[in-house]
C-alpha cells in the first residue's frame, strides 16, 4: 500500500511519458546505510503547484468558485506572500532533512484530537483459520510471535532487504519505528517514543486475555527467542491466570477522544502501580490480543465483521476492551479463527506493515519447528490496575463512547471474484488506475457528481518521506463517468476516455511519488505563514480549499501478497474509506462509512463499486480485444 491517511485538519513540469513503478527488493549493504545517500524531498515550483492545484479544482467546484480561486492564486502567485513563503519552505528544506516529516507527522497524526480507533488506526483482516479453541488460537498466537520475533532479527542486526521503486532506492527508515513504540496522550497534543532506540531495549511483549494485561519475556537468559513450544506454554499459563471476566477493561480508555484521553491519563498514572503497568506495555515490543469469539454470521457477512472487529473490536460486550489502542502493533487472534492486527498509523504507514504480515504469514506456512529441550519458565508478570473511583467514571465513559462509534461504522468488505488486476494488465492499463477509475464510475452513479478523492503516494524516494495525496478526480475522470451514463456514447469513445483517465493517473502517480504533488507542498506554505505568525494567505480561507480537502473518498491501495483485507474510518462524516488489494484473480476492497451519515451507505457503495468493475470489463471486451 502506498499507506496514507490524509486526516489532517489542514488537510521539473509534467512528465511526458510514464513507465510503470515497480517496487522491488534486493539485498545490498547493512540496509541502514543506504540511507545518508537518499536526496532530500524536493520542493516543488510554486507556478507548478498553483496551475495543478487549480486544474484538480475543475471537476470538483462550480465555474463561479473556481473563478474566484483563479482570482485569489494569481494574487498570491504575484503579491510576493507566495514567493515569500516559497523562498522560506526552501530555506528549511536546505536546513532540515525533511522540510515534511515533523510538521506532517504533528499536523496529521499528533495534533489530530479525534480517537485513534476508527479514524487514524488501519485494521488488517488476515485469511481465516480453521482452529475454533483455545488450543488452537493459543498454537496459532505462540507461531506468529515467533515470527514477528523473526522479523525483530532484521531490524537489529539492520539487515533488512532494501525496497526499491523504479530502481531508486526507498527510505527504510519507517522499518525501525514499528516495534517497541508508542503513542502517548497529551492534553493537547500526543508525542510517539520508540523505545528500541537506547541502551537496554525491551524484551518482553505485552499479551491481554479477557481485558487483563500480561508481560511476557520473549527471550532466554542467553538471549535466545522463545521456541514456539515455549511461546505455547506461556500463553497456556496467561490463559488460565486470567478467566475471570469481570475485571474492569482498563484498554477501553485508550479508545477515547484524545483531549478525554490524555486527562485520564494523568488520572490513571498518579498511582505507582498504574503507572508502572502502563510502563511495560508502552514497553513492549509488541501486543497481542487473545479475543473471545465473536457472535457467528453468515460467510458473506464474516470479512466485514472480521473488519471491524479489527478496527474497533466489536464493542464493550466483546473485545474493544481487550486493546491498548495507542501501542504501534497490536495482532489479535480470536478464538473462533479470525486474526488479523490493529496498527496505530503515526510511526509508519501502510507498506512497513505489509512487509511484516508477508513475512510473518511466509514463516508460519513453515514445518513446525524442531522442538528443543524444555527450559523451566517463570510465571508471565500479570499487570496490576488499581481503579480509583475516578478511573472507574473514565472507563464508564469510554464504554459509552466507544458504543456509540462501534454503532456508528458501517464496515462492509467486497471480496471481488470475477476477475483481478489480471484483466486490466491485458489490457496494457494500469491496474491502480483501473481500480480507481471504478471508484470515481461508482460515485457518480450514486450521487451524479464527482467529488474529492485522495490516494496514498509513497515519498519513500526522499529521505524520511512519508506520503502525499494523488488526486485522483481529474476533468478526464469527469468525462469518462459522464460518457458511461450517457446513452448516445459509442463504446469506443468510452474506451478512449477510460484509457486518457487512467493516463492521466499514472502521471498524477508519478509526479506524486516523485515529490511534485500539491497537497503537502501547500499544506507546507500554510504551516510556515503560521510559524511566522503572519496572516494565512486568502488561498486557505477560500471555499474551493475546504472542498478540495473535504475527501469524500479516502482511498489506499495495499499491494500485499497476502490474501488480507485493510481497512480504514472515512476522512470526513459524510465520506467513505476505501482500501483494496488487487491479487491477480479478483480484488478485495474494504469499504466504511457512518451510519449516522444518510447519504452514505457502505454496503451500497460497494454494490455500485462491483457494477462499475463489471461494466468497465464489458467496455473492455466490446471495444477492446485483449493485448497478448
Amino acid at each position: 500500500m502506498l499507506g496514507v491517511f490524509v486526516r489532517a485538519a489542514l488537510r521539473p513540469g509534467m512528465v511526458k511519458q510514464c513507465r510503470p513503478i515497480r517496487l522491488t527488493t534486493r539485498i545490498p549493504e547493512r540496509s541502514l546505510v543506504h540511507q545518508e545517500g537518499l536526496p532530500k524531498l524536493p520542493v516543488p515550483s510554486l507556478k507548478q503547484t498553483c496551475e495543478r492545484y487549480l486544474a484538480a479544482l475543475e471537476p470538483i467546484v462550480s465555474e463561479e468558485e473556481l473563478e474566484h480561486t483563479r482570482k485569489l492564486v494569481e494574487e498570491f502567485l504575484k503579491g510576493g506572500v507566495g514567493e515569500r513563503l516559497q523562498k522560506g519552505l526552501e530555506r528549511r528544506a536546505r536546513k532540515t532533512e525533511n522540510w515534511l516529516s515533523e510538521w506532517w507527522m504533528q499536523s496529521a497524526y499528533l495534533d489530530c484530537r479525534m480517537p485513534v480507533a476508527v479514524y487514524t488506526s488501519p485494521g488488517v483482516v488476515l485469511p481465516r483459520m480453521h482452529f475454533q479453541d483455545r488450543q488452537g488460537q493459543m498454537r496459532f498466537a505462540a507461531k506468529l510471535i515467533a515470527g514477528v520475533l523473526d522479523f525483530k532479527k532484521m531490524i537489529d542486526g539492520e539487515t533488512l532487504p532494501v525496497e526499491y521503486l523504479s530502481g531508486k532506492p526507498l527510505c527504510m527508515d519507517q522499518y525501525y519505528q514499528i516495534l517497541s513504540s508508542c503513542r502517548i496522550p497529551g492534553p493537547k497534543r500526543d508525542t510517539v517514543v520508540n523505545h528500541a532506540i537506547g541502551k537496554i531495549a525491551p524484551t518482553h511483549i505485552t499479551v491481554v486475555h479477557n481485558f487483563q494485561f500480561f508481560v511476557l519475556d520473549v527471550y532466554n537468559s542467553d538471549d535466545t527467542p522463545l521456541t514456539v513450544d515455549q511461546l505455547y506454554m506461556q500463553l497456556e499459563k496467561i490463559w488460565n491466570s486470567s478467566l475471570q471476566t469481570n475485571k474492569e477493561p482498563i484498554g477501553i480508555l485508550t479508545s477515547q477522544h484524545r483531549n478525554t484521553w490524555g486527562k485520564a491519563y494523568n488520572n490513571l498514572i498518579k498511582d505507582k502501580t498504574n503507572k508502572e503497568s502502563v510502563r511495560a506495555i508502552q514497553k513492549s515490543i509488541f501486543t497481542v490480543c487473545l479475543d473471545a469469539p465473536m457472535p457467528r454470521v453468515s460467510d458473506e457477512m464474516y470479512q466485514s465483521r472480521v473488519a471491524a472487529q479489527m478496527l474497533h473490536g466489536g464493542g464493550t460486550r466483546w473485545n474493544s476492551g481487550n486493546r491498548w489502542f495507542d501501542k504501534t502493533l497490536q495482532f489479535i487472534v480470536g478464538e473462533d479463527g479470525t486474526c488479523g492486527l490493529v496498527y496505530e498509523h503515526s510511526p509508519a504507514e501502510g507498506p512497513p506493515i505489509v512487509f511484516l504480515i508477508d513475512y510473518v504469514v511466509k514463516y508460519m506456512q513453515k514445518t513446525e519447528m524442531v522442538r528443543s529441550p524444555m527450559v523451566p519458565l517463570g510465571m508471565p508478570q500479570k499487570l496490576r490496575f488499581n481503579i480509583t473511583p475516578e478511573v472507574k467514571r473514565d472507563i464508564e465513559r469510554a464504554k459509552q463512547n466507544m458504543n456509540i462509534m462501534v454503532h456508528d461504522l458501517d464496515v462492509k468488505v467486497l471480496m471481488f471474484s470475477h476477475y483481478g488486476k489480471n484483466v486490466a494488465k491485458q489490457h496494457k492499463l494500469s491496474p491502480d488506475g483501473f481500480v480507481q477509475t471504478a471508484l470515481q464510475l461508482a460515485y457518480y452513479r450514486m450521487y451524479d457528481a464527482c467529488c474529492s478523492t485522495i490516494e496514498t503516494a509513497s515519498l519513500r524516494m526522499f529521505k524520511y518521506g512519508r506520503t502525499d495525496a494523488i488526486r485522483v478526480t481529474s476533468v478526464d475522470s469527469l468525462k469518462f463517468v459522464q460518457a458511461m451514463q450517457d446513452p448516445s456514447k459509442q463504446n469506443a469513445e468510452r474506451l478512449q476516455l477510460l484509457q486518457k483517465t487512467i493516463k492521466t493517473h499514472q502521471v498524477n502517480t508519478y509526479n506524486a511519488v516523485h515529490g511534485q504533488a500539491i497537497d503537502r507542498h501547500l499544506l507546507g506554505l500554510k504551516m510556515l505563514s503560521i510559524e511566522d505568525l503572519t496572516s494565512i494567505p486568502e488561498i486557505y480561507m477560500d471555499t474551493s480549499y475546504a472542498v478540495a480537502h473535504h475527501s469524500n473518498l479516502l482511498t489506499s491501495q495495499v499491494s500485499s501478497k497476502t490474501d488480507c483485507v485493510m481497512c480504514f474510518g472515512p476522512m470526513v462524516p459524510d465520506g467513505y474509506g476505501v482500501c483494496y488489494n488487487s491479487m491477480d484473480e479478483h480484488i478485495n476492497i474494504a469499504i466504511t462509512a457512518f451510519n449516522s451519515c444518510e447519504e452514505t451507505n457502505a454496503g451500497r457503495f460497494a454494490r455500485a463499486v462491483e457494477d462499475a468493475l463489471l461494466d468497465m470489463r464489458t467496455l473492455l471486451e466490446d471495444a477492446a480485444p485483449a493485448k497478448n
